[in-house]
């Protein structure tokens, strides 16, 4: 049997390093719906309540979008900067401030809101609302963490750095998300409660 799991791990080890896209989607894969339910955890909800859809939408776009978008770009700045030293990592990581972060954050926002079924016009007003204030905190976490990323994780290894980096950050991302709804329901119930304090006092004056 050891033998066997040792025949596995070979194999899937000279697969995985033959296809990085591939190792880097499947990363994503797991990583991004675990992330979702961490943060549907920390709601309180548990096995027997948790909204596995939406951790499915995050599956689907973190493998399907993130992932190979996030290799085009390792790819693209591996050849522009091939050097692995501290200096190139940090123009590789305040140039990735400036190009792809804003990118991800907008493209995120944009493209959950579409795989919940919402209209074009509703994702771009998701990403009004939230881009700016998540592109703040993502700027004071990513530029340190790719600094690492560039000048210290061979390439072949770097989707997977960055992915597991991520598991933290699209925790925050999702909690982001379902803290702005939990917001609208509220509004909702505020306005709900109002308008029926109204009608209460219009059919008051009415009856005297």
């Amino acid at each position: 049997m050891p033998l066997t799991i040792n025949v596995l791990r070979t194999q899937w080890k000279a697969f995985t390093s033959a296809h990085p896209l591939l190792r880097g989607s499947l990363s994503y894969a797991i990583l991004w719906p675990t992330s979702s339910l961490i943060q549907q955890t920390l709601e309180g909800k548990n096995l027997k309540t948790y909204d596995y859809m939406r951790a499915l939408r995050f599956g689907i776009f973190g493998s399907l979008y993130v992932a190979p978008s996030l290799y085009g770009w390792v790819k693209l700045t591996s050849a522009m900067w091939p050097q692995m030293t501290l200096r190139v990592g940090l123009i590789k990581a305040a140039i990735e401030q400036l190009s792809y972060g804003p990118f991800a954050c907008a493209s995120f926002f944009a493209g959950m809101s579409l795989l919940e079924g919402k209209s074009k016009e509703e994702a771009v007003q998701e990403v009004q609302d939230k881009f700016l204030p998540t592109f703040k905190v993502g700027i004071c976490i990513w530029p340190v963490l790719q600094t690492i990323n560039f000048s210290m994780v061979p390439e072949r290894h770097r989707v997977v750095f960055v992915s597991i980096c991520s598991l933290m950050w699209t925790t925050f991302l999702a909690y982001m998300k379902r803290k702005e709804m939990h917001e609208n329901e509220e509004q909702q119930e505020d306005d709900l409660t109002t308008q029926h304090l109204g009608d209460v006092q219009r059919g008051k004056a009415l009856t005297l």
